[in-house]
């Protein structure tokens, strides 16, 4: 069908030029001998290119040289436009001499664009291809100044407009990925500053206008919006289901705007670069994790380890593209698409990986639509294809199914710190309509499909149940909230039922939350928000406080590790391999600051701390350090820890409060049923290097002493729960336990 309706533009193309060159000369003949010299018609933008959809409008300039008379060119003029509008012709037309032309596009950019592409269609040919020639080397010298116009231009209709991929009702031609950025695109080539592919493009624009022809004969007016009552009849001429046609337009649109996207992006360090000269250096390469390195704007494989041997490489390089909002490149996508994918189940750093990549907020959507485009994420999640660039049957959705999944991921890593497993949040926020496009209830259908998709990313049965629960009551407090009396308090005692624990409900709220947000405004009304918050709030009540973990156990590891004799500072040090990482287990002499020092002491040693558990007992305290250094080297860490506690270091110096950088605040809460002999303390912030030492130095600075500590983390975000005790052994008062919270606020977390 492609080849066909090209065929049929460039027909009517050329029927309008035998119709415009009869006008001409009729238009001509009448004037003295030679007397059209120095006259042509010009086709430009569109009609210019000789793609003439049923009902597009004719662009075309009358053009003449300064010393033709003006009254001979408006007679000329007339004898031209009045047939074509008897004709019923759309006509877009102007007269304007050359150097109004060249004046024009100067100053219009929109203009210049059409100009380019301007080809004669009667009259002075020559002095046409001079004018476009003019047009042409204008645009090329002045690229580096007029281009930043066209790109605010560009965001600003894409703006106003939407993305054809993920629109309600898809415009062919403004929205982004539209017809329009096809345009662009040969502008930009035609800078010379930055090239695309051209078959691609090329091909992308000719299915797009296919669409059109096909949408201008069934609608039998001029339009390039695909409504969905025209759908039906527009799928059944190019041989689609409409929701085949829905799907092929949106990949169109996504494709392109792909295109866009990259090659705008390119232009951007071209001209952040300024004019290259051949001695200049090119872009430096900086490894950034193994595998993967950042070169000029972008992610980039660096070839070792390869791909094809250790599948964490693609989960990295996505991980860092995420998280730090620097572009994967196209290649590299494609490279990891083919590469190793993990074992079943995911290893744990496998999983941490993913988990980074999914709590990574905003930097989250390009490198998913980059891999998606790829064929990556079918790699790891062959479900997905269920919900991709399928449309919403509500009117309430602003997006796509599949950039709706994501959206809610971005908006859930907005409230990590209200929750106590932003890894089960996130995951079940990416995989909440997982059961979209499928038989039945869409949650019902997702929960189970959810839970597999946990267990093969290697998260345990619990927490595989939890996404699954999640992701099958992810429709449980709007709907009772907007249905049921949630001041009756058999309303908060049946959802207390279903959701079992507080901090489930914690969970639930949040994906609630940002399901809505990432929906549209109207779905996370003021109305709305306030009674899902009033429900969670009565539910809590019910629910009541949280369980926090005590003493821990070890698993068969000792409770103490003999201790040398004669030493000042008297502890043991034990490392052994664990999953991709290392356990250090360190027994010491109790004192009011120890955690703080070994924290330190581990951080200066370049140990990334995932998890450590600590107790004290009999005067001696044995903590247990999940690093992710899997050839953690026990001397060296032993000189390090010694240095510390000795004295010899100064971690003020050495590590220092630094300053907050985290972009969700953290959260310091006293958990004051817990437990009746310690102050339980849990401290939810951004993991970095030194937040430990942070935290414990600040608690032995008050004057107490930590009886056990549990750290953890979850992706970005590390749980802290530390048991605090006074001088004499005991709980802190509640106004002494709230004083130390509020200076935990206060430091750069």
């Amino acid at each position: 069908m492609t080849e066909e309706l090209s065929a049929r533009r460039r027909s009517r193309a050329e029927a309008l030029d035998r119709r415009l060159r009869d006008c001409f000369t009729k238009a001509v003949s009448d004037l003295p001998e030679a007397g059209g010299r120095g006259l042509a018609l010009v086709a430009v933008g569109g009609y210019g290119r000789g793609e003439m959809s049923p009902f597009s409008d004719v662009d075309v300039v009358l053009v003449h040289r300064t010393d033709v008379a003006p009254a001979r060119v408006a007679q000329v003029a007339e004898q031209i436009w009045y047939p074509l509008w008897d004709d019923g012709v759309a006509l877009d037309h102007a007269v304007r001499s050359a150097d109004e032309m060249l004046a024009t596009a100067a100053d219009d950019v929109r203009a210049a664009l059409g100009m380019l592409d301007a080809r004669a269609v009667a009259g002075d040919t020559a002095a046409v291809v001079a004018l476009r020639s003019e047009v042409l080397a204008a645009w090329r010298r002045t690229a580096r100044r007029r281009l930043p116009e066209l790109q605010r231009a560009t965001r600003d209709r894409i703006e106003r407009v939407g993305w054809l991929a993920q629109s309600a009702i898809m415009d062919l031609k403004e929205s982004g990925g539209g017809l329009r950025d096809g345009t662009t695109m040969r502008a930009l080539v035609a800078s010379w500053l930055v090239d695309v592919p051209h078959r691609e493009l090329e091909a992308l624009r000719a299915a797009m206008l296919d669409v059109r022809d096909v949408l201008h004969a069934v609608a039998g007016r001029p339009t390039d919006r695909l409504t969905p009552e025209l759908v039906p009849e527009v799928a059944a001429q190019m041989g689609f289901a409409p929701d085949q046609l829905d799907l092929y337009v949106r990949d169109l649109g996504r494709r392109t705007a792909h295109l866009a996207t990259t090659t705008w992006r390119r232009l951007d360090a071209v001209l952040a670069d300024g004019p290259r000269t051949r001695t200049a250096p090119g872009p430096r390469l900086d490894p950034v994790a193994p595998g993967v390195a950042v070169v000029g704007d972008e992610i980039v494989l660096t070839g070792s380890p390869d791909p094809a041997d250790d599948p964490l490489v693609a989960l990295r390089a996505v991980a860092e593209s995420a998280r730090r909002g620097v572009p994967l490149s196209a290649a590299s996508a494609r490279r990891l698409a083919s590469a190793a994918t993990p074992t079943e189940p995911w290893s744990p750093e496998a999983r941490r990986l993913l988990v980074e990549i999914l709590t990574a907020g905003r930097g989250l959507v390009a490198v998913w639509e980059e891999i998606d485009l790829a064929g990556l994420v079918d790699r790891w999640l062959p479900e997905w294809r269920a919900i991709r660039l399928r449309g919403s049957s509500s009117p309430v959705h602003r997006y796509t199914i599949d950039r709706h999944s994501v959206e809610a991921c971005v908006v859930a890593s907005e409230l990590i710190r209200g929750v106590a497993r932003p890894d089960l949040l996130c995951t079940a926020a990416l995989l909440h309509d997982i059961g979209k496009g499928r038989e039945g209830d869409h949650s019902e259908v997702g929960a189970p499909i959810a839970e597999r998709i946990a267990r093969r990313w290697g998260f345990d049965d619990a927490d595989a149940a939890t996404i699954g629960a999640l992701v099958g009551q992810h429709l449980l407090l709007p709907t009772v909230a907007t249905r049921r009396d949630i001041e009756d308090p058999d309303t908060a005692a049946n959802v207390a039922e279903r959701v079992a624990d507080l901090e489930h409900l914690d969970l639930l709220a949040a994906l609630t939350e940002a399901d809505a947000r990432a929906t549209s405004p109207a779905a996370w009304s003021a109305w709305r928000s306030g009674l899902i918050r009033g429900l969670v709030a009565k539910v809590r009540a019910v629910l009541g406080e949280a369980p926090v973990p005590d003493q821990p156990s070890y698993d068969g590891w000792p409770a103490a590790l003999p201790l040398p004799a004669g030493d000042r500072e008297s502890f043991s040090v034990e490392v052994r391999p664990h999953h991709d990482g290392s356990l250090v287990q360190i027994t010491a002499t109790d004192r009011i600051g120890l955690l703080a020092d070994l924290a330190g002491a581990l951080s200066l040693a370049g140990q990334q701390i995932r998890s450590a558990r600590l107790v004290g007992r009999d005067g001696l305290t044995t903590s247990i350090w999940e690093v992710t250094d899997a050839e953690a080297d026990g001397a060296r860490l032993s000189r390090r820890i010694r240095q510390v506690l000795a004295g010899e270091i100064s971690l003020e110096e050495r590590i220092g409060l630094g300053e907050a950088s985290a972009a969700v605040p953290p959260q310091v809460l006293v958990h004051p049923d817990s437990s009746t002999s310690a102050t339980v303390l849990e401290v939810r912030a951004q993991d970095r290097r030194g937040l430990v030492w942070t935290v414990a130095r600040a608690i032995a600075t008050a004057g107490y002493a930590i009886r056990s500590a549990h750290l953890s983390t979850f992706g970005p975000q590390a749980r802290d729960v530390f048991y605090v005790v006074g001088p004499g052994g005991a709980a802190l008062s509640p106004s002494d336990a709230a004083a130390l919270a509020e200076q935990i606020r206060s430091l750069p977390l």
